[in-house]
């Protein structure tokens, strides 16, 4: 400052000097002095800013990233080593009831158990010949029921030595070994490791519903595919696909074949030339390089019974591939360093051809294990979606089996097992340290990842020095977005960012909260992708098809309707093609392909009925596309034929919020629990004192939302009955688990239609009974008692087997679908029934009392209409008394016309 002022006064002094008698140049320096000093006051005050906001910054980052000294870092990381599964027999679907046994086989045994992944030992290979006999087969069982299995999902394993018994009199096999298959696999096996053993493992066609119990391929030409997956920790080493198949005697064996591909490349064909519908048998080497994570295998059928032209409607063109076809591999199970980069794997696969299998430790149960186990649970659920999970509790570590997946939840002090673990964090007198030996603060959650029984089980830890850190290190995994993040073997979570809680109305799977949207504005069911323009060729196109899934408490009236936009290509018959548009396979409309020469973005305005849309809607376009010329044989003239449905396709709904509430068929959509899709407003109370039963029913529910719903985040709470805040009751979704005797809301069961008392006595309002054992169970939904918008889940009964049969309609799909009413009974004959029987389960459904509600933002002419829907019986006394009072209005207006005329 002093320069500053030394300086304007030497350029004064040298101006007066220049101009001694001169003073214009006076309010120029003065002028120029006040600009200065302005200037140099607004940089000392911005440079003053400038330090505060630097120091304000350094305080948010200093909050939000927190650092610990770290200990040393492991020389190795642990490493999962899987071993093959023990021996056991496995479980095949029940043959369905529609079809009759067929006649016994001649020389019949009794059929051999398969094995499920039985290691061998690795022995160098030699080049097939160019044609071996397949392993004998004999078809000693009917085929099994057609089962709701996706093929990805489950499988029996089984050995290929001795999984197949001898073959019958009629039956004859053949065997295609293709030398590029054969030089392939050997040079893959000649790249594994040499010491690790080698597994085989058998996947069954019959697992897929696709298949079931019949796998027809009828006409001259004819495809089916079925898809499979390969687990992350097997290195394949070859692969050969037994198909076993009949066909039709009419067939020629010359101008009939079956070929089958894997992933699009075919792997060998075989003539249909079996003489009176002979079982036939072949086996084919899949080079180990064609298989990937997502596979499918394809039949290809090419069948003629006319040396010129066979006619492609006769119903003697046909083959079947028999159920008992398989995919046998043997394979190498990798070990696979553990690092929460690939996480949520090896804890769950989703390439797994058999169930994952998740393991709680149980602790001394606290609100934060409940929370934290809930929440977890619901992730694993989501990322589980349509596959199959297992999920069971143990109370020491050691009672773990190979291959399950261990998960270890709480404080030191509530998990002892902590300290037998080999983990990166040391443990002292019931704490945490760091690096430093320094307890970690009980609000820092860590995460840390490894292995016990000799590798073979990978461990997940979940743990802090207090609840509120182990519900951040949860919450973690919960998030997707956060836990993109991990890596490493431990991950130290300090701090979390929050969530906001999306809107009740935003599910990601069902349609767009807004009434006019796009076709692009949906999703695509697997991949999750907007949808694009969408091309379909031939005379014989499959139909375009996606979901139009409305929300559980959305309502329609009248009005909707959908702007389909469309275009084709020439060449089509006008007098033989169309469009068509099905709503749940119930035609809606369509249109005339007119134009020989193709059209570009036509539009067709097709209403939707309201009656027709619901949770499980979908919408299928189907084009008719017929050539102008007739078709000849040998001759493909379709092939020039397209249709397309662009994604600019307009939908315009009227609709609005109204449901009936209590409703179990609005449960198998989620709904209410699982809005918002966040889960914020479900609680799961369980008893003071709850059993393992109640525990593994709250892993379930937990579960059941999980697969329910899809969001950015998991805020479920869980609660024993004694923690339960007051306000909880008063906002959320309550889920009520335990049995009768322990039930957190007794009242439940104290009123309306359906009562549960003490003596094992239950009550309607037809009477009452007493039943000795009652080992049924109940799902009963009602109003909750705190607050009429909300609804209370009631999973009870009178014994823990009724309640852990409650617990597996929630886990079996096949199960769950069917609930209805507000009230399930639920009973079953056997102590662990399986899935896939029609007859495991028996479902009583009740609507045990009155007790309803309307919700939502219906219009008053829509209130109006529902009351007048549900008390119906008030209609026709409406009508007498509006009938009467108008005839009392006209009796009094003509008397009133009569007086005045009288006077």
């Amino acid at each position: 400052m002093e320069r500053l002022f030394r300086f304007f006064q030497l350029l004064t002094a040298k101006r007066g000097q220049r101009h001694p008698n001169s003073r214009r140049d006076r309010p120029f320096l003065s002028l120029l002095l006040l600009c200065s000093l302005l200037v140099l006051v607004l940089g000392i005050r911005a440079t003053v800013v400038v330090a505060q906001s630097d120091s304000s910054i350094k305080q948010e980052e200093d909050k939000l990233i927190r650092q610990y000294t770290l200990p040393s870092a492991p020389t190795k990381p642990p490493v999962y080593k899987p071993i093959p599964a023990p021996a056991s027999k496995p479980e095949s679907p029940p043959r369905s009831r529609k079809q009759s046994a067929p006649p016994p086989q001649k020389e019949s045994a009794p059929a051999p158990q398969p094995r499920r992944r039985q290691p061998v030992a690795p022995e160098p290979e030699s080049a097939p010949p160019p044609r071996e006999e397949a392993p004998p087969v004999r078809r000693s069982a009917p085929p099994p029921e057609k089962s709701d299995r996706p093929f990805i999902r489950e499988s029996e394993p089984a050995d290929n030595s001795e999984s197949e018994s001898q073959p019958t009199q009629k039956e004859s096999d053949t065997t295609q070994t293709p030398e590029s298959s054969t030089s392939s696999s050997q040079s893959d096996t000649d790249a594994l490791p040499k010491n690790l053993p080698v597994s085989q493992y058998a996947l069954e066609f019959n697992r897929s519903p696709v298949v079931g119990n019949r796998f027809r391929l009828q006409g001259v030409y004819s495809e089916a595919r079925l898809g499979f997956t390969r687990p992350h920790d097997w290195k394949v080493k070859s692969v050969k696909a037994l198909i076993r198949y009949q066909h039709s005697p009419a067939l020629l064996a010359n101008r009939s074949n079956l070929t089958v591909r894997v992933n699009d490349r075919s792997i060998g064909s075989v003539p249909l030339n079996r003489k009176e519908s002979e079982i036939g048998s072949v086996v084919f080497n899949v080079p180990p390089n064609l298989i990937q994570d997502y596979n499918d295998i394809s039949m290809v059928v090419q069948q003629n019974n006319d040396a010129k032209c066979s006619d492609p409607s006769d119903p003697s063109l046909w083959s079947e591939i028999l159920p008992d076809s398989k995919l046998l591999f043997d394979y190498q199970l990798q070990p696979i360093p553990l690092s929460f980069n690939r996480y949520p794997y090896p804890f769950f696969d989703e390439l797994s051809l058999e169930p994952n299998r998740i393991a709680y430790l149980l602790p001394t149960v606290t609100q934060a294990w409940l929370s934290s186990a809930s929440r977890i649970q619901a992730t694993l659920g989501r990322l589980a979606d349509f596959r199959p999970m297992e999920t069971r509790l143990v109370q020491d570590i050691d009672e773990v089996e190979a291959n399950e997946r261990v998960v270890v939840i709480g404080t030191p002090a509530d998990q002892p097992a902590l300290k037998s673990l080999n983990l990166p964090f040391k443990i002292s007198q019931n704490q945490v340290l760091d690096g430093s030996k320094n307890p970690l603060p009980e609000d820092v959650g860590l995460l840390m990842l490894t292995t016990t029984q000799k590798g073979s089980v990978p461990v997940l830890v979940v743990t802090g020095n207090g609840a509120q850190g182990i519900a951040k290190a949860a919450q973690f995994l919960a998030q997707p977005d956060t836990r993109k993040l991990g890596t490493g073997q431990a991950i130290l979570v300090s701090d979390l960012k929050t969530i906001p809680t999306p809107s009740s109305h935003n599910w990601p799977r069902y349609l767009p909260e807004s009434n006019s949207f796009k076709l692009s504005d949906l999703k695509t069911p697997i991949e999750g992708k907007p949808f694009q323009d969408i091309t379909v060729r031939g005379s014989g196109a499959a139909p375009i098809e996606f979901d139009f899934r409305a929300l559980p408490d959305d309502e329609f009236t009248r009005g909707s309707y959908m702007n389909l936009r469309y275009s084709y290509g020439p060449q089509v018959n006008p007098r033989l093609s169309a469009v068509e548009v099905l709503l749940n396979d119930v035609f809606i409309g369509g249109a005339r392909l007119t134009s020989e020469d193709g059209a570009n973005r036509q539009t067709l305005k097709v209403d939707l009925p309201a009656n027709l849309i619901d949770s499980t809607s979908k919408i299928k376009v189907a084009f008719r596309l017929n050539p102008k010329e007739p078709p000849q044989c040998g001759k493909i003239t379709d092939q020039q034929l397209t249709g397309t449905v662009h994604a600019d396709t307009s939908f315009k709904l009227n609709r609005e919020t109204s449901v009936k509430l209590p409703d179990l068929k609005l449960f198998r959509s989620g709904f209410p629990l699982t809005a918002p899709q966040d889960l914020s407003n479900t609680a799961i109370v369980i008893p003071q004192s709850p059993s393992n039963t109640d525990l593994l029913a709250l892993l379930t529910v937990s579960e059941r939302l999980g697969r329910l719903s899809q969001a950015d985040t998991i805020n479920l709470d869980a609660y024993t009955l004694d923690a339960l805040p007051s306000e909880i009751g008063k906002t959320h979704h309550l889920v009520g688990i335990g049995i009768r005797e322990k039930f957190p809301f007794p009242k439940v069961f104290e009123s309306g239609g359906f009562r549960l008392s003490d003596a094992f006595s239950r009550q309607t309002s037809q009477g009452s009974i007493q039943t000795l054992p009652d080992t049924e169970g109940v799902i009963k939904e009602v109003l909750s008692p705190e607050n009429s918008d909300r609804i209370l889940l009631a999973l009870s009964a009178q014994t823990e087997d009724g309640l852990e049969r409650v617990r597996q309609i929630l886990s079996k799909d096949r199960w769950f679908s069917q609930l209805q009413k507000d009230t399930v009974l639920v009973s079953s004959d056997s102590p662990n029934p399986a899935e896939y029987d029609a007859s495991a389960y028996k479902l009583e459904f009740l609507d045990s009392g009155p007790s309803t509600k309307r919700i939502g933002n219906a219009s008053l002419l829509s209130k109006v209409s529902h009351f007048l829907q549900e008390n119906w019986f008030l209609l026709p006394l409406g009508i007498v008394a509006i009938a009467l009072l108008l005839y009392g209005i006209a009796q009094l207006y003509l008397k009133r016309v009569t007086d005045k005329k009288s006077h």
